[in-house]
Formats: structure tokens, sequence, C-alpha cells
């Protein structure tokens, strides 16, 4: 399944780092990324390619969670098909 994960904190060194190496070493893969620096924060936007498997989408959220509290950031992930349907008529 597509996912799409946020992240946003103050910028400092090994934000990018820190999320890019959590989900290598979890085999999800990064389909596309977009990230910027505003008024000293930082804020990312991932499309990741995520197992379907419901149990571990909610271990993945806690995990990421708890990167989060690590690295000083808020990060979120929710199912692509969630925003899909926020948008159609």
């Amino acid at each position: 399944m597509r996912a799409i994960l946020t992240t946003i904190g103050k910028d400092k060194t090994g934000i990018i780092a820190g999320v890019s190496s959590y989900l290598a070493q979890n085999d999800i893969n990064i389909v596309d990324v977009s990230q910027t620096i505003m008024d000293g924060y930082f804020t990312m936007m991932m499309m990741v390619d995520v197992d379907d498997d419901a149990a571990d989408f909610e271990k993945l959220t806690q995990e990421l969670d708890a990167l989060g509290t690590k690295l000083g950031v808020d990060i979120n992930i929710r199912n692509q098909e969630m925003y899909d349907a926020m948008h159609q008529l």
C-alpha cells in the first residue's frame, strides 16, 4: 500500500538520515519526497510503499512516533487512500 509520511520540527542535522535509515532498515521504499526548511522549521513529505498488513502498519506508526521523539520532530504516517477519499466528491 502507498502511504504518506510527514515530518515536521525544528531543523537540525540528522532528520533526513534518521527517517530514511529507519525506512531502509524496514524495507520501506521511498517513492517520492519533498522537503524544505521554513523559518528554521524542517518539513518533509514522503510517499512510501508499505506492507499491507494492518497490524504491521500499527506497529510502524508506533515506531515512527518513537523515532520522532528521539529526533525531536513529529512524524505521522497515513494510508494514501485516506487522502484520496478526502478529495473525491
